[in-house]
């Protein structure tokens, strides 16, 4: 909207000529994001206090976490409008890729908030059923695909991009489909299971974000994708601005998350930015980049795959509770102690990732 508006004015006052600087508009939706997080929070906490919106801790989960029943949920709706507002304030809403991830995000958010809602208004309800759930995120992570692969115009576009291997890009045709499902509804879910401590999950999904926005613009921008080798996506680099708007929102959130957290989440956040982000790096054709940038989620998801599956071949579990931050916490180690080591860990897993933009 505002970027329409800036074309219109810039013939009264160049000076408006600014944002149509990517860079520009990416820095001021990240602060747009960011101060609409801290304006609405402390209201939405409010609202979601006087209607007894809160957590329901599981029965199977550590007993320290019996302290946080009655925390307000849904948080990832703060999120979500912080994110929203900004991209149709600052993006170019003339680009399909722009229009495909709004769809992703609120679409996600409903399957989440519904999720929600269900849990908290059914006490023993463990919230949406499986096979609602799951099928309604497949439905649409395979119309995202379906979309994403008839918008692919050039052929590098449905090329898999294989980090440290500058020439190993294989055309994937349309088991392009394929990828983008699994890659969309398993990194939602995989985001999910990470958010399970106060602010374990929004500080590495802010890291991936940024460090997907920086490989948008260089994929959007036919000089520096030849430079880097990396397949040219035309509409890419608008894809920044969305990043931006995540990076700023999660911050916003954060405020208020960070422990002792006085907001959850909730899956109406968690489920719809891990979708946004699996779709982010599958309009880039950084899929695999997506797997070392977000390597927390990586290992949050294969600790619970893994006892699973020892459990039920061996009948033993493989760690004393899974996810992984779990398992630190039955060992004795402090709340904010794993949440600051994991987002360490994050932080170097983002920055390898960009390393190997160039290290190919």
């Amino acid at each position: 909207m505002l970027v329409w508006l800036a074309q219109k004015g810039v013939h009264y006052y160049t000076g408006f000529n600014v944002f149509s600087y990517l860079t520009v508009r990416a820095i001021t939706s990240l602060l747009t994001a960011l101060l609409i997080s801290l304006w609405i929070g402390p209201a939405m906490i409010a609202r979601l206090q006087r209607l007894q919106i809160g957590q329901v801790i599981r029965e199977d989960g550590p007993a320290s976490h019996a302290i946080k029943g009655g925390t307000p949920t849904m948080g990832g709706v703060l999120i979500l409008l912080a994110t929203v507002i900004t991209i149709l304030l600052w993006s170019d809403l003339s680009n399909p890729y722009i229009g495909c991830l709004l769809g992703v995000l609120i679409g996600y958010g409903l399957i989440g908030l519904t999720d929600d809602y269900l849990k908290v208004t059914r006490r023993h309800s463990r919230g949406l059923a499986a096979r609602w759930k799951y099928g309604w995120q497949s439905l649409l992570a395979l119309l995202v695909a379906t979309l994403l692969y008839t918008l692919s115009s050039e052929p590098s576009a449905t090329q898999l991009v294989v980090p440290f291997f500058k020439n190993i890009m294989p055309p994937l045709g349309l088991f392009y489909l394929v990828l983008s499902y699994f890659v969309i509804v398993g990194t939602s879910n995989a985001v999910n299971l990470t958010d399970g401590l106060d602010g374990l999950a929004i500080v590495p999904i802010v890291l991936v974000s940024g460090g997907l926005g920086v490989v948008a613009w260089a994929t959007g921008n036919i000089h520096f994708a030849a430079y880097l080798q990396i397949p040219y996506v035309r509409h890419a680099g608008e894809v920044m601005i969305v990043c931006s708007a995540i990076v700023g929102a999660g911050l916003g959130f954060l405020w208020f998350n960070t422990y002792p957290a006085q907001i959850f989440m909730g899956d109406v956040g968690s489920l719809s930015l891990g979708a946004a982000l699996g779709t982010i790096a599958v309009l880039i054709r950084q899929e695999l980049l997506l797997l070392l940038m977000g390597g927390i989620f990586v290992l949050e998801t294969l600790s619970v795959i893994l006892q699973v599956g020892s459990f039920k071949l061996r009948g033993q579990r493989l760690f004393r509770m899974a996810p992984l931050h779990h398992h630190y916490e039955l060992q004795g180690c402090p709340e904010p102690r794993i949440i600051v080591r994991f987002w360490i860990l994050s932080l170097v897993l983002v920055l390898l990732g960009l390393v190997t933009l160039k290290v190919r």
